[in-house]
């Protein structure tokens, strides 16, 4: 179902993608050079460790899409490591002594990995994800929601104001979660369906999924 006032549900698409991660990357140029140690909201991860894993994510993405047969039944063989005892487990790390600035530049290169993939996937194209096999529309509401609840993570350990656009917010809502409510704050439903905020007349959420199967 489309969220109140609109006609129908729009399509997710890479011009999307490709503003949430430009959105993203602008704000967090803003940061302190000195809080990247800091831990991202509440997760238990630093803030330089979260960049690193939304690059991880948008790249992996990217990769499922990339090969000729994509895998339905599993991920493309990258070996992901934890570079410390709970730390993420990415096949994408930033080499340190390039600072902020390499860290974001990582950033946007794997959105512009993935970006460039759901431009040139055809829609018919299947991949899998933990969450059930989906399409390139798909993988770009994926990524929109790790780069919008993974920035407002790195917001609150950054000291950073962090609000992105509704009308981004109720596309992937309406294309990963079908039972979120209609018609609450696209971005605050956005944050309780991760399980990251309160929305009044519901109950916080202690676990979450998003469901990414092709509309048809």
């Amino acid at each position: 179902m489309p969220r109140s006032g609109e006609a129908g549900p729009s399509p997710v698409t890479a011009d999307d993608l490709d503003q949430a991660v430009r959105l993203a990357v602008g704000i967090l140029r803003e940061a302190p050079p000195l809080a990247w140690d800091g831990k991202a909201g509440s997760l238990e991860w630093t803030c330089w460790e979260t960049v690193e894993h939304l690059s991880d994510d948008l790249f992996s993405y990217a990769a499922q899409l990339g090969p000729r047969t994509p895998p339905l039944e599993g991920v493309v063989s990258f070996a992901w490591e934890s570079r410390r005892p709970g730390g993420p487990a990415n096949a994408i790390h930033t080499d340190r002594t390039a600072g902020p600035a390499g860290l974001l530049q990582v950033l946007e290169a794997s959105g512009a990995l993935l970006v460039a993939m759901v431009r040139t996937t055809p829609s018919r194209v299947r991949a899998h994800h933990v969450f059930g096999v989906s399409d390139p529309e798909g993988f770009a509401a994926m990524g929109i929601v790790e780069t919008l609840v993974h920035t407002h993570d790195l917001a609150e350990g950054l000291g950073l104001a962090w609000t992105p656009p509704a009308d981004l917010c109720s596309r992937v809502l309406d294309r990963l979660f079908p039972d979120a409510p209609k018609t609450t704050d696209p971005w605050t439903t956005l944050l309780w369906a991760t399980g990251r905020a309160e929305l009044p007349g519901h109950p916080r959420l202690t676990t979450w999924r998003w469901y990414g199967a092709p509309r048809s």
